[in-house]
């Protein structure tokens, strides 16, 4: 008790948790002090080195309301009994690394002002590499050519080898390789190459291989059925 006012604690159970990609977790703010848990606003915010801190949502007694209304598909929360409030986040990606705090906004009568109070964080570390999600190559024909586009998705890390080949033979000539990628809403990349070949050799089989740490695959030009417009 201080100045008439029961002193209020907030606890995170883990100090640090570490998950892989595309997975969920949750952590939980154990409450100390806080009169009519239930109908307190519970906040959570996120610290990332070297940015301001970010609040990401607050609980209210029936509804949770977020910064921005793209956050409702990622994060969660909710109380449990009377003095626990768990924070829960949907599928990981690199972005979602960093301290999470709890915190309660506390109105001080005697000095008419009010109080935050946080929670003693819980960092997030992400890890784990993902081999590309899907691989194909599509085909156009133009004029007296042939385009071949070799396209590579949702990997990561970023680090990619993609070569185009004649059986065993690299080729170099009429190749474009374009840059990585990364996708909006989250932290997977893709690529796209694109091998330009005479229209005589149709027939003729062209491999697109790439190397990647956690996959090397061959695709094979022979029974492309996927058509692109240019």
């Amino acid at each position: 008790i201080a100045n008439g006012q029961t002193q209020v604690l907030l606890k995170q159970r883990e100090v640090s948790i570490t998950r892989g990609r595309k997975t969920t977790t949750s952590m939980d703010c154990i409450a100390e002090g806080i009169p009519d848990f239930l109908y307190a606003f519970i906040y959570w915010y996120q610290h990332v080195p070297s940015k301001a801190s970010e609040w990401i949502l607050y609980i209210r007694p029936s509804a949770v309301s977020y910064n921005d209304n793209s956050y409702s598909n990622k994060y969660s929360s909710s109380k449990k009994g009377t003095n626990i409030c768990t924070f829960t986040i949907n599928d990981i990606n690199s972005n979602d690394e960093g301290t999470y705090y709890c915190a309660y906004w506390h109105f001080h009568r005697t000095s008419s002002t009010w109080i935050k109070y946080f929670g003693t964080g819980t960092k997030l570390i992400v890890s784990g590499n993902s081999p590309p999600a899907n691989s194909e190559i599509l085909q156009k024909k133009h004029e007296n050519q042939i385009i071949y586009v070799c396209l590579i998705e949702k990997f990561y890390p970023e680090i990619i080898r993609v070569t185009w080949t004649d059986d065993e033979k690299e080729i170099t000539d009429q190749v474009v390789k374009g840059d990585t990628w990364q996708s909006t809403n989250g932290d997977e990349y893709s690529i796209a190459s694109w091998l330009t070949v005479p229209a005589e050799n149709e027939d003729k089989k062209y491999y697109c291989k790439y190397e990647h740490e956690e996959e090397k695959a061959s695709l094979s030009t022979q029974g492309i059925f996927h058509m692109f417009k240019i």
